[in-house]
């Protein structure tokens, strides 16, 4: 296993993790990627790190260029153990290195590990490594307190972290090597799960390198962009704003039927109003990807038919997912069936309402909906739409 070259002396060292399908509710059906670089300099310095049980692979990258015991520098730009989870094992092989980390790295650290020789460095700070330098910029919030940038300005580079990431499992490390279709709609799954709920913080941390002249995107996740880079950011700049489409996501769980003949029956209105309906069934649909697919929609329709006085568990589920990811801006409609009680469609409402939403009138049926309470719903979805 050998390093790839970014630039001369800049090098990708991080672990491949192919086998990697759940990460924490988040369905990673590509597997992923852990990128950590090293640039070899006057200082050696090695940004990010892997996680746990592919420090070998790292290590095996890193000797193809130089021995691990030289590195002067460890940088951390976010706790989270899949990026900072060999920083110990690092310690041991190159105890003379220096790890530096944000103000919020230096608090969270030793939290994970205990104590360890730290330096906080602070909101652009710029440190030397010989030839080259590097500037940190600090990103609270993209995606936890302690998250920062660091920018190469002599090689033109921003490591990025968690920002610009993908879960993708692949040999190839750049863009235009592996089809960008499939990289920008994991980018958009990467945003959806992970960094949604922090849409002002983003803007912030693009509005705090839009002055940096930038080469090459290094994120901790997924395929390197070199030759998009300006793609990527403005997805970013459209998702950070809560920018949605014409679509209306109608997700729902069925018992008997009843709840997905109301989802067929609202996709009909939304279809003649000329939105982009999609039925997503939360039995053949997983919640990440309904997410991915929330991140540019107008409307989300919510369904679930009564059980023991309560939604269905999926549901249930799903709703805690959306609400914790807290998209802006959605209107939203609550549906379902009941036998006697009732009390799912009024749990999903209060959810759904919990989120901020704009609320549409509920709709519920009791039993099997008829042709014509069908024809019924449609119209009067479509009168408030």
């Amino acid at each position: 296993m050998k390093a790839i070259a970014l630039k001369e002396g800049i090098y990708w060292v991080g672990g491949i993790d192919w086998n990697l399908r759940n990460f924490h509710g988040y369905l990673t059906q590509r597997g992923s990627t852990y990128n950590a670089y090293l640039i070899v300099d006057k200082k050696i310095a090695l940004i990010d790190t892997v996680k746990y049980y592919l420090i070998d692979e790292m290590l095996e990258r890193i000797t193809s260029v130089i021995d691990p015991s030289a590195i002067d520098i460890i940088i951390s730009n976010h706790v989270e153990m899949d990026h900072s989870g060999a920083i110990p094992h690092m310690r041991q092989i190159a105890p003379n290195a220096e790890i530096i980390t944000s103000p919020n790295g230096a608090k969270g650290l030793p939290l994970h590990f205990g104590q360890l020789p730290l330096r906080a460095i602070s909101n652009g700070e710029t440190i030397s490594l010989g030839a080259r330098s590097l500037t940190f910029i600090l990103t609270p919030m993209v995606h936890w307190p302690d998250n920062m940038f660091a920018y190469c300005p002599e090689e033109k580079i921003l490591f990025s972290n968690d920002a610009f990431g993908q879960h993708i499992a692949t040999s190839e490390r750049f863009e235009e090597e592996y089809s960008l279709d499939i990289i920008m709609e994991e980018a958009k799954k990467y945003y959806a799960n992970i960094v949604l709920p922090y849409g002002n913080q983003v803007q912030k941390a693009l509005h705090a390198a839009e002055n940096l002249s930038i080469d090459i995107i290094a994120p901790s996740h997924g395929i390197i962009w070199r030759t998009h880079v300006n793609d990527i950011i403005g997805k970013y700049a459209q998702w950070a704003t809560n920018t949605t489409e014409k679509k209306a996501l109608i997700v729902y769980d069925t018992m008997w039927k009843s709840t997905e003949m109301i989802a067929h029956a609202i996709y009909r209105a939304f279809e003649k109003k000329g939105y982009y309906p999609q039925l997503l069934s939360l039995q053949h649909n997983h919640i990440s990807d309904i997410m991915t697919e929330l991140l540019t929609a107008e409307y989300i329709c919510v369904g679930s038919p009564t059980l023991n006085n309560n939604m269905l568990p999926t549901v249930s589920a799903f709703l805690t997912y959306l609400k914790g990811l807290a998209p802006k801006g959605r209107k939203a409609l609550a549906f379902g069936s009941f036998g006697w009680g009732g009390q799912s469609i009024a749990l999903v409402e209060e959810a759904l309402s919990s989120c901020g939403f704009e609320m549409l009138e509920s709709i519920k049926v009791q039993y099997v909906p008829t042709k014509s309470a069908l024809d019924e719903i449609t119209q009067k979805v479509m009168n408030r739409i």
